[in-house]
């Protein structure tokens, strides 16, 4: 009986034990089951994720997809993407899970240190459970959300490291494991893929862009549109297609070794228009001397600056490029981006130096145009010369022979004294007639020397760049042929400083210059509408008008304008040639 439920008790055992391998066998599977379900589903996402970077070819949406996408598949609560520019740091750190009040409270965005310059000067994997226990790890700024997990990842775009995923925090776990860490890299060579196509789709629509504006550029060139327009839209074409906010164009001035800005647009261009600056030092030298764009990442911490830094006020990144062949460039194209902004790259700057030669064009054209305008004015010189010798000269001789011969029949002496001064009066007139005729032939008295009424135009007109419309001017007397070279000298050197007054401190709508030669005296006067001279406010620039003045005997003199507004400058001297 004892062995009958023995061998009961056995037989029992015997038979549980299969139910409970059976039972450890439908766990096991049903394991592999969900494992492979997981499986399934992470590479299913996976797909999907390269599938939705690879559409985008707007760059800055492929970079947001590609972190988002990120934080998805490893299920990390942070996410952020980072540039890197070519100076080994971030330029661009684009970050999911951390909204807009907390990213205020970290304050400025990483620019690669720590951790994140680990992965920049060592483009590998990293994982690690605990950020705060790397070697690199140099905390966290005040207000910054605890992290702990890490795992980052290079991001390539062919053989160059474009930057670097971060993700932290996984969701249910302490650490990301290796299963992650092969999710991600996988990610990460799609977006490789993914940025490489953007880049070449925004490279190509920036292609199509240049040559838009190259071909408007060229019809305006080719329809003879004057240089200022020309000029203009070239440095608004720019800005707009390089995304600047200032642009500029300062030409180069041989005989002075100044860089004079011709034009300025965008953010405080009025007073980046007349900032001068020198041509053989800082930024604007190295570029007029150089054959490729001169890039400045922060103009504000570049030693290439030095010297008048008030230019670049308010700027981060600058390009800057010559206008024409390095060596004998005309002058240098500039853009600018505030403070903060994107730098540069190489693929920008590249193709601004093909379309700053169309600006260098439009200089030399209108040299040419100048030239030409020149010559005709000379030529009709000549004529008017030929013409008064030979016509007007002729005939008043002949009127004072008629008018002498005449005296010998009058008896009258009153009409004998007034026959006197008519002849004393064609004398006179003959005079200054054959003055005339000197000065039109020798087109400023002086071998390879403009007259000074000739340099006191172009100083005009090129003050139309400056002001937006051109100053009216009034010449009156024998200013090339009663005026002493030294005292001309002095005269343009005191209108270039009025016009620049008025155009920089009066913000003058209307400017009136009047040159007038007479009785002994040269008289320049200057009157704008703008808003006047300050009491009590002195100006080192009229300080030396008023001592240049004082050199040559004369003075000057500063009032009112006619009407009550603006200001008056009258700058007179005796036309006798002094030694200075």
């Amino acid at each position: 009986m004892t062995e009958d439920r023995a061998d009961g008790r056995t037989g029992q055992s015997e038979r549980s034990l299969p139910t409970l391998r059976l039972d450890e066998l439908l766990d096991e599977l049903q394991t592999r089951i969900d494992a492979a379900r997981g499986t399934r589903d992470r590479v299913h996402s996976l797909l999907e994720a390269v599938l939705s970077v690879g559409r985008e070819l707007d760059l800055p949406h492929a970079l947001r997809r590609i972190v988002e996408a990120a934080v998805v598949l490893v299920d990390a609560e942070y996410g952020a993407l980072g540039v890197i520019s070519d100076d080994r740091t971030l330029s661009q750190f684009l970050t999911v899970g951390i909204d807009e009040e907390e990213r205020a409270r970290i304050g400025d965005l990483p620019s690669g240190h720590g951790i994140l310059g680990e992965l920049i000067r060592h483009p590998e994997p990293l994982r690690m459970p605990e950020l705060s226990e790397h070697p690199s790890s140099y905390g966290f700024p005040a207000g910054h959300p605890p992290m702990h997990s890490f795992l980052g990842v290079p991001i390539r775009v062919r053989d160059t490291v474009f930057g670097n995923l971060y993700l932290t925090e996984k969701r249910g776990a302490e650490e990301f494991d290796a299963e992650d860490e092969s999710v991600l890299s996988t990610l990460a060579v799609a977006a490789g893929v993914a940025i490489e196509n953007a880049r070449l789709y925004e490279e190509t629509r920036l292609r199509e862009r240049w040559m838009r504006a190259s071909a408007e550029v060229t019809s305006s060139l080719l329809s003879g549109a004057p240089s200022t327009d020309v000029l203009k839209m070239i440095v608004e074409q720019a800005r707009e297609i390089m995304s600047a906010d200032v642009g500029m164009i300062a030409e180069y001035v041989a005989k002075s070794e100044e860089m004079r800005p011709l034009l300025a647009v965008g953010v405080d261009a009025e007073r980046r228009r007349g900032v001068v600056l020198s041509a053989r030092e800082g930024l604007i030298g190295a570029a007029l001397d150089a054959a490729d764009p001169v890039v400045s990442a922060d103009v504000a911490h570049d030693s290439r600056v030095g010297g008048n830094g008030s230019q670049w006020a308010g700027l981060g990144p600058v390009v800057a490029v010559p206008l024409g062949v390095s060596g004998k460039a005309r002058g240098v194209l500039v853009l600018g981006r505030l403070g903060g902004r994107t730098p540069f790259s190489d693929a920008d700057a590249g193709p601004l130096l093909g379309f700053a030669g169309q600006a260098a064009l439009a200089l030399e054209l209108a040299d040419r145009r100048r030239d030409a305008e020149q010559v005709a004015l000379l030529q009709d010189r000549d004529r008017i010369a030929r013409d008064l010798h030979d016509l007007a000269i002729q005939r008043l001789f002949a009127v004072g022979m008629t008018l002498q011969s005449t005296q010998r029949f009058v008896e009258h002496p009153e009409a004998v004294e007034r026959l006197s001064r008519a002849v004393d009066d064609l004398d006179d007139t003959i005079k200054i007639i054959r003055s005339t005729i000197f000065g039109l032939r020798t087109h400023g008295g002086g071998e390879g020397r403009e007259g000074l009424r000739g340099q006191t135009s172009r100083a005009v007109a090129d003050s139309a760049a400056t002001f937006g419309f051109t100053p009216a001017l009034r010449v009156e007397g024998l200013v090339d042929t009663d005026v002493p070279a030294d005292v001309a000298d002095h005269v343009l050197a005191v209108l270039g400083e009025a016009l620049s007054n008025a155009a920089r401190h009066a913000h003058a709508r209307s400017v009136d210059v009047h040159l007038r030669c007479a009785d002994g005296e040269l008289a320049l006067t200057v009157t704008d509408d703008g808003q006047g001279i300050p009491e009590g406010v002195e100006h080192s620039g009229l300080r030396n008008l008023a001592e240049r003045a004082r050199a040559l005997g004369g003075a000057l003199a500063l009032r009112r304008g006619p009407h009550g507004s603006g200001t008056r400058l009258e700058w007179r001297v005796p036309t006798a040639s002094r030694e200075s």
